[in-house]
């Protein structure tokens, strides 16, 4: 790993245990194992550092999520494996928990990488649902712009409560609900027919 790649590791690390405020270019340098020198070689500041850190997160999330929705199944059955996979719960989701913190929804760059992160799951949720309701898997009359974004904001939701609580249960109950709400709108169909 190249000190950069040390430096960004750290940063992702800090802001989810403890948000922009809470991650200072100190920190940043002792968790990373380098000195202010080098910081400042690689990076401007504290900003590009954590810009780049949230980039990199971002791009970790989509992928994990991704490779779950474009696994084999039906649609049911690859939102299921992607809402029900492991996850370190009571930290929270390590995107979602930078929307709370004023400092990084107040600045447009730090923001950016949020949004579009969103952006696309909810995309991505709806793209397995069209399929789902194009293979005669769903109900022909679901929205899948309004399920995907309600699975996103369950999804959220949970990690909050669960959070708030100090246990993962209100999460999973959140996410078996949803998915039964889900469960409802699948359609008996045959292997022939699905083909």
């Amino acid at each position: 790993m190249t000190t950069a790649d040390r430096l960004v590791e750290s940063t992702r690390e800090l802001l989810w245990e403890r948000g922009y405020v809470g991650t200072s270019p100190k920190a940043i340098q002792r968790r990373a194992g380098v000195g202010q020198g080098s910081m400042y070689h690689h990076f401007a500041g504290k900003a590009e550092l954590a810009l780049a850190a949230v980039r990199a997160t971002a791009e970790d999330m989509r992928a994990k999520a991704d490779a779950q929705l474009s696994a084999p199944g039906t649609a049911y059955e690859r939102i299921s494996a992607y809402l029900l996979r492991e996850r370190d719960v009571l930290r929270g989701c390590p995107i979602g928990r930078l929307t709370q913190d004023p400092d990084v929804v107040s600045d447009p760059g730090l923001r950016q990488p949020l949004d579009e992160t969103f952006a696309w799951l909810r995309g991505r949720l709806a793209e397995v649902l069209a399929e789902g309701r194009a293979r005669g898997e769903l109900a022909e009359d679901l929205d899948v712009t309004t399920t995907a974004a309600t699975l996103v904001a369950v999804l959220q939701g949970g990690y909050v409560l669960a959070r708030s609580a100090e246990s993962v249960e209100p999460f999973q109950h959140a996410v078996r609900g949803v998915l039964g709400l889900l469960a409802a709108q699948r359609r008996d169909v045959s292997d022939e027919e699905r083909a």
